[in-house]
């Protein structure tokens, strides 16, 4: 069953923007995978990714998102479905025990049209962490009922604030979209309150196995889920487990998609991806942070949500596959989907696995796509060592 709704994402807007430069080419990282698969990825799954990263999918309005990725699942899957909400889910080996839930939230933080003015600019709310002073000059897309409509973030230009003493950061009522109109009821026939914004920055490769994209929060959690069923399908006849690969919702906004779909699935266990801090740039104070570094393998957290079971599981997969790991701390949670899930009903045993990120919540987010393609790998190798019916406690 798969009720997400085509028309709907047409009402709204939300295109597909045109790819960026790829050669057609997979990534050249050639190393061989305990799974017995080369640790390459694939151009067909280079370009789900970008296809991914270029489709806006602002929380509450991820429905085109989800199109593409339920597209892509289907052919790796037993079966396919979404909830009420446009939680989307795939499914392989469908009445294996234990249930495992593989999950990354598919929403970006994003902008919504607030007020309009008599002169026809256009005021707006955050939607998501939204960092206003990097919002200044950007240009920007409304999605509305008919169609996407093109802006710009207007900025005051140095010249015109000399006479200001001290130049303050922006707030987020401060900024205003200009649309190319001159009156309130010119820009009402083109957008309405409520319209969500996103800006116009697309995945781009920058070099070796570095890429930059608006939206690695958390497209390349959905990403990971997806391969991960890949691998998994090609190792079937090994597999125990129900497999649930999940793109879930509002995240962003309150971490809500993860709690619905992970009431509604009941999963015996959950592993969650989604994005960390790098902190291996300039001002950044690892004392406080951690170390953790792009291009140094994905990371696993300790402590918190985390149930220590399940990382000490994936501690001793990584290190039978040869996936290298790097480790953060947190004392209470972990400002992920990690937090809802694991005290969904009893208290469902969850582990998150993150990808380094430079520049989170900024339109040039910065990641490894070696660190990414590790990812999928884990996540496999794990769901092929779990045994029928195993289940993970805190032994005491």
């Amino acid at each position: 069953m798969d009720p997400v709704d085509q028309s709907a994402s047409s009402r709204w807007g939300l295109p597909v923007f045109p790819s960026a430069h790829l050669d057609g080419t997979a990534i050249g990282l050639r190393r061989q995978g305990g799974l017995g698969l080369m640790a390459l990825m694939r151009s067909e799954s280079l370009k789900f990714l970008e296809t991914l990263l270029n489709t806006p999918s602002p929380s509450g309005y991820e429905t085109r998102g989800q199109r593409v990725w339920l597209d892509y699942v289907a052919q790796f899957a037993d079966e396919t479905f979404s909830d009420a909400y446009g939680n989307a889910v795939a499914v392989l080996n469908k009445g294996g025990k234990p249930r495992l839930m593989l999950a990354g939230h598919a929403d970006e933080i994003a902008m919504t049209v607030n007020y309009i003015d008599s002169d026809g600019f256009i005021f707006v709310r955050q939607v998501g962490g939204v960092d206003p002073a990097i919002i200044k000059a950007q240009r920007v897309t409304i999605h509305t009922r008919n169609g996407p409509v093109k802006g710009v973030v207007g900025n005051v230009p140095p010249h015109l604030l000399k006479l200001e003493k001290e130049r303050k950061l922006p707030e987020m009522h401060d900024l205003f979209i200009d649309i190319g109109v001159s009156s309130r009821k010119e820009a009402q026939k083109l957008v309405a309150i409520g319209d969500p914004v996103t800006l116009n920055a697309q995945f781009e490769r920058l070099r070796n196995d570095l890429a930059i994209a608006r939206a690695f929060d958390n497209r390349i959690g959905t990403f990971a889920v997806a391969e991960a069923l890949r691998l998994l399908a090609k190792s079937r006849a090994k597999l125990r487990a129900e497999v649930c690969a999940v793109s879930n919702i509002l995240e962003e906004v309150g971490l809500f998609g993860a709690r619905q779909i992970a009431y509604s699935l009941k999963p015996d266990a959950a592993l969650i991806v989604d994005v960390t801090h790098a902190t291996d740039y300039p001002t950044v104070n690892k004392t406080m942070h951690g170390d953790v570094k792009v291009g140094r393998g994905p990371t696993l957290t300790r402590g918190g949500p985390n149930h220590p079971v399940l990382v000490e599981r994936l501690v001793q997969v990584a290190k039978k596959h040869d996936i290298p790991l790097q480790f953060e701390a947190i004392s209470n949670t972990s400002g992920t989907d990690t937090d809802a899930i694991f005290w969904t009903r009893g208290g469902i045993p969850s582990a998150l696995i993150s990808l380094p990120n430079r520049y989170m919540h900024s339109p040039v987010e910065l990641v490894s796509l070696k660190d990414l393609d590790y990812i999928p790998q884990l996540m496999a190798a794990f769901a092929l060592s779990l045994k029928a019916d195993e289940q993970f406690k805190v032994k005491i």
